[in-house]
């Protein structure tokens, strides 16, 4: 592709009419998009694989990033073509990018009067130029104060005002990704549905991908450090910023990437539009090889004496040796269709680039072919070139279906049913966590100064930790824990509680709930079956004992007062109980479970009665419906 020949204009002819600059990189660019587009919409049949083009067959392969790579991806968006984008982007280098930190910029520093001119001319905004002159010019103070006072009398800056003013009132309470995430989700005054269609409608479809990955860098931000804008805002201008994609698999996508980088991936359809180019600098500085054990430099080439010239020479033709093999991978990319093409500037290519070491053999095995590509967009031209067609002779996988073919199959009938029911509640069943409503505990402010609220606390502790040592060591341990300041008890307190927790581990009818074969603190966790079906557990029970083939369960019950009577047991404490019984007669099957409640508040004591528990887990079965 060749630039055009640009019509002479008359002298001194006023500049009345607009003229599109031309660009064969863009014209290229245009074609190449629209002939993908014609495949798709037409239904080309890929012969290799016995089904139609789709957008993850084509790849483009490029020498280096240009701004052909950008002029690809917006032809593409353009039509509507699936496309990976670039594999590697300068984020900070974007345009919506730069816009998005502008607004940044002056939500940091509203006095900043450059840094709102350009946001209310940018996308988010979008005020005219006349409208900008209006509230700059004549202004007494900063632009913004000027904007806040116009909007009070003139109605078309209140939307500008309102909308800026509200980012400025959220800029110190919201992480990076939550105010940017939400201002390109929200309404703004150049666009009442959304941010980001403002920033599309204004720079194009192929603003979209940086975007998407601004949002990603502002989420991988806030994973490490502290989520203020002004900290992002520093960390982005000193990174790099550079966004690397991997492109391995098509996704369904087109891909646009380097042909260095395309090594080791393949694809039924390449294209290599950047053939005309070649490279033509040589090092600066000669570096040792084999026959110059020294590196060299020469500031200039008439410098250069002959050792110097001779080292250059084999740096160039390591250069050349370099870019060949960079053609044969590049070449070997395509599984069934290889396209050649190319764009220059004014200057002729040179005979050593790819498109002349194409041309020279498609002559020897090429046959010569003649191109229009003037009905495929405004951009189009025709021309002569070559081709080179085999015959497709191994056989078409049977296995792979077209798009057709599969989208023309019922989808399954789950897809339209309701889901079924889950087998078990989303959160288990939690004894010690009842779903009812538990008694309420004892005030700590109540008349005797919290006594008796802190009494129960110790004495579950006590219980707890006491007969873990040997029955003479307990009084002692007892009386010194009780002893600390910490817990501001009086002589009479410290010995009555004493008393009375060591009775309850003395006790003869349950002292062994207390003795060496018990344990504290245990958890358990299973399935537990009530009813006519099963729900999840997951508790601690308080003291767990074996003695011979009995269970024993002792739950304590802190700062609530103690019922005297069977009767007078709150339902949930009896369905807590008889959860826990249910799961330890599978975990011990054959043995006698036996549950304790025991009020540290006296402490009291008292057993539940097997008819009591079994009344209660039937209220434990899982709810139908």
């Amino acid at each position: 592709m060749k630039p055009a020949e640009a019509a002479e204009t008359p002298a001194w002819a006023p500049p009345v009419a607009r003229e599109s600059a031309d660009s064969p990189s863009a014209r290229l660019a245009a074609v190449i998009a629209a002939t993908v587009h014609r495949w798709i919409d037409s239904g080309e049949t890929l012969e290799a694989k016995g089904r139609p083009v789709q957008p993850g067959d084509v790849m483009v392969l490029v020498r280096r990033r240009t701004a052909f790579v950008t002029e690809l991806v917006r032809a593409l968006k353009d039509r509507g073509v699936p496309v990976a984008g670039v594999d590697r982007m300068v984020l900070t280098e974007q345009l919506a990018v730069m816009d998005l930190v502008a607004l940044s910029d002056f939500l940091l520093l509203p006095d900043d009067d450059l840094t709102l001119a350009t946001v209310l001319k940018g996308p988010l905004v979008g005020l005219s130029e006349e409208a900008l002159f209006h509230v700059a010019h004549g202004r007494r103070g900063t632009l913004w104060r000027s904007l806040v006072a116009l909007a009070e009398t003139e109605p078309e800056f209140r939307p500008a005002r309102r909308y800026l003013g509200d980012l400025l009132a959220r800029t110190d309470f919201s992480a990076p990704y939550e105010l940017f995430a939400g201002l390109l989700n929200r309404p703004c005054p150049a666009d009442e549905r959304s941010g980001r269609r403002a920033i599309l409608k204004r720079l194009g479809p192929d603003a979209q991908d940086p975007l998407e990955e601004f949002l990603a860098v502002c989420l991988a931000f806030e994973k490490t450090e502290p989520p203020s804008l002004q900290n992002f805002l520093a960390w982005l201008a000193a990174s790099d910023a550079e966004i690397k994609r991997e492109l391995e698999q098509g996704g369904g996508t087109v891909r646009i990437m380097t042909v260095h980088g395309s090594k080791g991936l393949q694809a039924p359809i390449v294209f290599l539009p950047d053939t005309l180019g070649s490279p033509t600098q040589s090092p600066p500085i000669l570096w040792p090889d084999e026959s110059c054990p020294v590196p060299l430099f020469a500031a200039r080439r008439s410098q250069e004496d002959g050792l110097c010239a001779e080292a250059r020479a084999r740096a160039n033709r390591r250069r050349d040796q370099e870019y060949r093999r960079l053609l044969y991978v590049a070449l070997t990319r395509a599984e069934d269709r290889l396209y050649i093409c190319g764009h220059q500037g004014k200057r002729e290519p040179s005979d050593e680039c790819w498109y002349r070491l194409f041309e020279e053999a498609m002559r020897d095995n090429g046959v010569p072919h003649s191109f229009d590509f003037t009905g495929l967009c405004p951009d189009g031209w025709a021309g002569e070139g070559w081709r080179l067609v085999g015959a497709q002779t191994a056989e078409v996988p049977r296995h792979v279906e077209s798009e057709e073919s599969a989208a023309a199959e019922p989808p399954p009938p789950w897809i339209a049913e309701p889901p079924p029911g889950e087998p078990e509640p989303s959160r288990p069943l939690t004894p010690s966590r009842p779903d009812g409503e538990e008694p309420a505990v004892r005030s700590p402010l109540g008349t005797d100064d919290g006594q008796r609220f802190r009494r129960g606390l110790l004495v579950h502790r006590l219980l707890q930790t006491l007969p873990n040592l040997a029955e003479a060591a307990r009084e002692t341990a007892c009386r010194r824990f009780l002893a600390r300041p910490a817990h501001k008890l009086t002589p009479e307190q410290q010995d009555a509680i004493a008393r009375e927790t060591l009775a309850v581990l003395s006790h003869a009818e349950f002292a062994h709930l207390f003795g060496p074969g018990s344990r504290a603190e245990v958890p358990l966790v299973g399935v537990v079956a009530l009813g006519d079906g099963s729900r999840a557990l997951a508790g601690r029970i308080d003291r767990l004992a074996l003695t011979g083939d009995t269970v024993w369960i002792v739950d304590y019950k802190t700062n609530r007062p103690p019922p005297r009577d069977l009767e007078d047991v709150p339902m949930v404490y009896r369905r807590q109980m008889a959860a826990y019984r249910e799961a330890l007669r599978a975990v011990y099957p054959g043995r006698r479970v036996r549950c304790v409640l025991l009020w540290t508040d006296g402490p009291y004591t008292m057993e539940l009665p097997p008819s009591v528990l079994d009344a209660a887990a039937a209220g434990l079965a899982p709810r139908v419906g």
